[in-house]
């Protein structure tokens, strides 16, 4: 009976130090952070990427900035992002700027998503863009980890995010 007891003990020790040791990496995961410029600014620390986003059509919905790390698993999956901001389209000059503050240095991906209506739904009318612009086209709405992916360093990565709409594309011939 005591052996049962030890293994018992044993397994429930090693099963909360997965617990303990998982702990770190998911909560470094899915966290909605508000949009603090001042972790980009001037004498400000990192990791962290600094997003200018333009090619706004409208000034109504909302936008949505969510960093991912740079693999072919995680890059535009579900529950992968690390980091999302989500918040009133309000553009100044026809561009907003945003903060994501990043747990480590690395490959990452940048996302940026429309929501034109405001609907929480993607639409017809929505527009997006990634880090390093890849071209888009209605039979490759979603680029590759590789195309994305953004060295971020100790300090501050500024990129830029220009949006496309699905409305206007232009369709790229097969072949």
């Amino acid at each position: 009976m005591f052996k049962i007891a030890a293994k018992s003990l044993a397994i429930a020790a090693a099963g909360t130090l997965v617990f303990a040791v998982a702990v770190p990496v998911a909560s470094a995961q899915r966290q909605e952070i508000s949009n603090d410029m001042r972790k980009c600014g001037a004498g400000a620390s990192g990791p962290a990427v600094h997003v200018e986003v333009s090619g706004f059509k409208a000034a109504t919905g909302r936008v949505r900035v969510q960093a991912y790390p740079a693999t072919k698993d995680s890059w535009l999956e579900k529950g992968e992002w690390i980091n999302r901001i989500d918040t009133p389209v309000a553009p100044r000059g026809g561009k907003m700027n945003f903060c994501v503050p990043l747990p480590a240095t690395g490959a990452y991906g940048i996302a940026v998503r429309h929501d034109v209506d405001g609907s929480g739904k993607s639409g017809w009318n929505d527009g997006g863009g990634f880090s390093n612009n890849p071209s888009l086209s209605l039979l490759s709405l979603k680029p590759s980890a590789g195309k994305t992916a953004i060295r971020v360093g100790s300090g501050v990565t500024r990129i830029q995010v220009v949006l496309n709409y699905r409305q206007g594309m232009t369709i790229k011939p097969i072949g």
